[in-house]
């Protein structure tokens, strides 16, 4: 009897240091799990603000008020919040109107950009014709030689455009088209607008994933070229589309390269570049601190679309780049 119980005595000393020992393994392991849960948290914020905080100090410099620009005890949170910065860059710019043209302007440009890009990323993905590698490099190229390069060469171009002496045969002489927005559609509907060297990139790459069974039996069914690519096959690069779309839109608003190149005074980045010289001179402010708050507003003015338009296009945008990534 001695022994059994001496037994049943050892069996539940070693079940109890089992379970204490477990115990102290959970312990262990819950707090490496908070150490590390811990560091990641600083490390999530530390980078959040270091990419936010430029953004959180436009925003926080737009609601300052006069007094709180020059009150060296006001960082970030102003004493006064005022809107009256809003009010004054809105009407010194004229800005509803100008938004109005430039996204008016900018979702024309985006439909044509997708439109020609897809129609070339398509060709090189499909069709065999002479040059066609040689072609192909000088997309590459335009993506990888900057917009700087080329700069002169645009600007004498569309300075006095003359095609092939046509234009002079005709007008007497070549034309200006500085000013307007001819150069902006000439160059996207030609595939040389802005970044559509990228876009076709994307758009061939998809087309090559995609299964040419798909084409073989369109062409089976009696459809041609034209009727595959706009009915079938631009139907299932969709992902592409939505893609080049909000990158083409982004892109073309913030788009300051062009439209100081061609001096489109009627573009929203142009515009929001002239503010900080238009207020000083309406509202005779001598104070370049003060001024600065303007430009704050006006900055925040011309992010506000930008974002809105990313938040209605998230979802599609998101599963448009994975989708391609995974075809691609």
């Amino acid at each position: 009897m001695k022994y059994f119980r001496h037994k049943n005595e050892s069996a539940e000393l070693l079940k109890s240091d089992q379970q204490i020992s477990n115990e102290r393994r959970r312990m262990l392991k819950s707090a490496k799990n908070l150490i590390f849960a811990l560091f990641r948290l600083c490390v999530l914020v530390g980078i959040s603000y270091v990419i936010l905080s430029p953004i959180i100090e436009v925003v926080s410099n737009s609601l300052f008020a006069d007094t709180d620009a020059t009150d060296p005890m006001v960082y970030i949170i102003p004493k006064r919040p005022t809107l009256e910065k809003y009010s004054a860059v809105i009407k010194t710019i004229k800005y509803w109107g100008v938004l109005a043209t430039t996204l008016l302007h900018d979702v024309v440009l985006m439909g044509l950009q997708i439109l020609i890009c897809s129609m070339v990323g398509y060709g090189f993905a499909r069709f065999n014709f002479p040059l066609k590698k040689v072609l192909f490099a000088c997309v590459v190229i335009m993506i990888v030689i900057p917009l700087h390069v080329i700069m002169l060469p645009l600007y004498i171009e569309f300075k006095e455009f003359d095609v092939f002496g046509i234009v002079s045969l005709v007008k007497g002489g070549p034309i200006n088209l500085m000013k307007t927005m001819s150069p902006l559609y000439l160059l996207t509907f030609l595939g040389c607008g802005l970044n559509s060297g990228i876009y076709i990139y994307l758009f061939n790459q998809f087309f090559r994933g995609l299964p040419k069974e798909i084409e073989e039996a369109a062409f089976v069914d009696g459809a041609g070229a034209y009727y595959t690519y706009f009915r079938i096959m631009l139907v299932n690069a969709m992902p592409s589309v939505i893609t080049v779309a909000v990158f083409s839109l982004v892109w073309q608003y913030n788009d300051y390269f062009f439209t100081k190149l061609f001096n489109i005074s009627s573009w929203m980045s142009m515009k929001i570049s002239t503010v900080y010289e238009q207020v000083a001179a309406i509202y005779d402010i001598n104070s370049p601190t003060i001024t600065q708050l303007y430009l704050y507003a006006a900055v925040v003015l011309d992010l506000v679309p930008v974002l809105l338009i990313y938040a209605v296009l998230q979802k599609y945008f998101v599963e448009g780049v994975e989708r391609s990534g995974i075809v691609g």
